[in-house]
């Protein structure tokens, strides 16, 4: 039979070789091509050469030759991601949070955790919500350089060295400041075309009492506004008609109180406030701080609104009326925008959920995310004030401590 021929394999060997190989050799290397390339963008995504790494702790450079010192003595820090594309000179600069120290013996406690020093700072956290380098969560920041400042002076960035005395602490809140933005400034800072500090909770009163001096560190054609996230705190009476707050601002401060609502009335740049109109830190430490509630009543509802009788919600309400009789003055003022959502939460830019995906809060079907740049950019202006009720917007994430 012709097929048992060895001479009939060589024959069709050598037809095979002559007629095929090129078109052969041209599949394989398709093939491999497309293998390749299933495996290779040539221009990645942010969403994967960005924001799945974890940004490394930054210690401040010169800390050893700078009175620039947290609580316990240790250097202050920051984490740092650089900008790329069309966002290579914008900059994002945000504040952490963490409430405040008020006395030596708080002071002294919280030198022993990131709030006080570096030492037990992480080493690398990840950047999401307004610090995102994804596309998808963070549409007009994305690509800025992004600058996360840590937090370890116990006092919103504003302790002053000769207020120490002989307490073992370091108060050098202004100083660390000095210093950060002295060294953001030498590696690109200084030359930014669009700049926006943020900051949250006690960061936000820290970008609130440092915006303007933000504004003249940078170029007078560059472009720079603020962002206060649930940084705009009342100076209301608790339910038992004390002024917790004030006396706790006064002690942590020492000479005058600060809040919020007094430096905005002489702010001159543009300000956007993010603020939850039912703020869980300001109902437990304003409203309802422990003192004020011996026997325990408002603790369930506390931990979650829902558990809230119809006595405790109107004071609740009412604590809302406040804060938007407080605002009220700033609502004619077009630089000032405003994203106040009625949820039961604390801090809201630095999350994915909540500054900008499907799932987010949103008001007049406008996300956090998307309202902040709506403002940022003169899109339009944007103040907008949710309905007045806890449970009326179905968009909200309120928290659930039980």
């Amino acid at each position: 039979m012709p097929s048992s021929s060895p001479n009939f394999h060589l024959r069709a060997l050598r037809i095979w070789s002559s007629k095929d190989y090129a078109i052969a050799a041209f599949i394989f290397f398709l093939l491999f091509s497309l293998l390749l390339f299933t495996h290779f963008d040539p221009n990645p995504s942010p969403s994967h050469s960005h924001s799945s790494h974890l940004v490394p702790l930054t210690l401040l450079r010169n800390a050893r030759h700078t009175p620039a010192l947290c609580l316990d003595g240790s250097a202050p820090g920051y984490h740092f991601r650089s900008g790329f594309g069309s966002g290579s000179r914008n900059w994002l600069i945000h504040v952490e949070g963490g409430g405040w120290c008020n006395s030596i013996s708080s002071c002294s406690k919280r030198k022993f955790s990131h709030l006080g020093s570096s030492k037990y700072m992480e080493k690398f956290i990840p950047f999401s919500g307004i610090l995102s380098s994804d596309p998808y969560q963070n549409p007009d920041f994305f690509n800025w350089n992004k600058v996360k400042i840590r937090y370890c002076d116990g006092a919103s960035f504003s302790g002053h060295p000769e207020s120490e005395r002989a307490s073992g602490l370091f108060f050098r809140g202004q100083v660390i400041w000095d210093a950060i933005m002295d060294e953001l400034l030498s590696i690109g800072l200084s030359t930014a075309k669009q700049a926006l500090l943020s900051g949250c909770s006690a960061g936000g009163l820290a970008t609130l009492i440092h915006c303007d001096n933000f504004r003249q560190l940078l170029p007078k054609e560059a472009t720079v506004k603020c962002l206060a996230d649930a940084g705009f705190f009342l100076d209301e009476k608790d339910i038992s008609g004390n002024s917790t707050m004030r006396s706790f601002y006064h002690d942590v401060f020492q000479l005058q109180c600060l809040f919020p609502s007094e430096i905005v009335k002489n702010m001159k740049t543009p300000l956007f406030l993010v603020h939850p109109a039912y703020d869980f830190w300001q109902i437990r430490n304003i409203l309802v701080p422990q003192e004020s509630d011996p026997q325990g009543h408002w603790q369930s509802c506390k931990l979650n609104i829902r558990n809230c009788n119809a006595n405790m919600i109107d004071k609740l309400d009412s604590f809302r009326g406040s804060l938007l009789k407080t605002l009220n003055e700033f609502q004619q003022r077009k630089e000032i925008g405003m994203f106040i959502n009625s949820c039961f939460i604390h801090c809201q830019t630095e999350m994915e959920m909540t500054w900008h995906s499907p799932n987010s809060p949103k008001i007049n079907d406008k996300t956090i995310g998307e309202s902040v740049g709506d403002w940022y950019f003169d899109r339009e202006a944007v103040k907008r004030i949710d309905c007045p009720s806890h449970s009326c917007n179905p968009t909200c994430r309120n928290m659930d401590f039980t």
